[in-house]
């Protein structure tokens, strides 16, 4: 295409260009997140956008496997080894702790904040570059850290704006753990465990009536898990009537620890349970959650407890700067004030530190109050005065 013709503005799929005032307003939002990750003790780190290949796929236990085909791929001319765009921030946070950082005191508190880029993106979250903010709690095991996530994020959505996110929880090893030691083909329990994550009841039950025999007791268990999906309290009464294996139980108790603790702490969150979600949780090992916002689309953010390449237990979560930008309100025109060329530095730098924001002229205007509506200010100075760029009100420093 020749350049004569070429639309400028035009950029690849799933990605855009942030504007005024939204770009202000996502910075503001992950200076709130990043404040409060802080708050809580989490030290802040900043790994590259870029780095070998190797490290950002990892394996499946920790997370990588899962991201490797939405990786882009370039050559280092330097190394000449692979490297890669990073699809997500998490494993670039585990690799610090596991090399960097391999000699501090666990549990590790480690936060960030970045933009990721991925190959395509999905029904829900078209776009391929956004910004990610979120933790890292590396080396333990403790039901508190499990709660302390749910808390952390909570708090750090309310203090971006969000103050009713919805925490949907689910553990995928609870349903790992009822489909283990059955004497059934794999790929039967991969259609089976597919079924159950896409809460196709049919399906299931047309599986499940088909091995009944070989499924025993566990039969009822998949039967009963299809409708356990609700609040987090109801789900927890269903799951407790059924005959669940002696792993399952103990997930359900952690789970229920979780709700227990998060109520404790006193976030009046609305919790609820889906113990049979594993999309997105492929290399999850314990309780994980998924936070949405009534009618936003996608999710505002996700995490869950996992174990790093070094065979660490680690939880964390991930918040997605996209969605939660859909869930704020537009934000409100900032106001400027305007002011002619011929006012002083020091006059200027008066009124910055009363808080105006200010837009300088330089050259010389008749009108000033045209000038400043031409220029989106809402505020013009004229004869030492703040006035109105509207209706010339007349606004003093003190009162702006």
């Amino acid at each position: 295409m020749s350049t004569e013709t070429e639309n400028k503005g035009l950029l690849p799929s799933g990605l855009h260009d942030l504007l005024p005032p939204n770009a202000a307003l996502e910075d503001r939002t992950i200076r709130a997140l990043i404040d409060t990750f802080s708050s809580f003790g989490y030290d802040h780190v900043k790994p590259p956008l870029v780095e070998f290949e190797s490290t950002l796929t990892a394996s499946e236990e920790n997370g990588g496997g899962t991201l490797s085909g939405q990786m882009f791929r370039i050559m280092d001319p330097t190394s000449e080894k692979m490297m890669g765009v990073r699809a997500d921030i998490t494993l670039q946070v585990a690799r610090i702790a596991e090399t960097r950082l391999k000699y501090k005191a666990r549990p590790l508190r480690l936060s960030y904040a970045g933009e990721v880029l991925r190959v395509k993106g999905s029904q829900l979250r078209p776009e391929r570059m956004f910004a990610q903010a979120g933790v890292e709690l590396i080396g333990s095991n403790d039901i508190s850290s499990d709660v302390e996530m749910v808390v952390l994020a909570s708090n750090a959505l309310a203090a971006a704006g969000i103050s009713d996110p919805t925490i949907d929880l689910n553990s995928p090893a609870l349903v790992t753990n009822i489909l283990s030691d059955i004497d059934i083909d794999q790929n039967i329990i991969k259609h089976l465990r597919s079924a159950l994550d896409h809460k196709d009841a049919t399906e299931v039950h047309n599986v499940v009536r088909k091995y009944e025999t070989a499924l025993g007791k566990k039969a009822d268990a998949l039967y009963g898990l299809v409708g356990a999906i609700g609040s987090a309290e109801d789900v927890i009464s269903k799951l407790r009537h059924l005959e669940l294996p002696d792993l399952a139980v103990v997930e359900l108790d952690r789970l229920e620890s979780v709700v227990t603790g998060v109520i404790e702490a006193g976030s009046k969150l609305s919790l609820t349970i889906d113990p049979v979600e594993y999309r997105g949780f492929e290399y999850h090992t314990g309780v994980s959650f998924t936070i949405f916002a009534a009618g936003v689309r996608g999710e505002l953010g996700r995490g869950g407890r996992y174990i790093t390449s070094s065979n660490e237990p680690a939880t964390g979560f991930s918040l997605y700067l996209d969605s939660i930008m859909r869930a704020l309100p537009d934000p409100p025109s900032p106001q400027k004030l305007y002011l002619p060329s011929e006012v002083t530095a020091e006059v200027a730098k008066v009124l910055r530190s009363d808080g105006w924001i200010t837009v300088t002229g330089l050259t010389p205007i008749n009108d000033i109050s045209a000038e400043a509506r031409r220029l989106e200010c809402s505020h013009c100075w004229i004869e030492g005065k703040i006035l109105s760029s509207i209706d010339q009100t007349d606004i003093s420093p003190k009162e702006a």
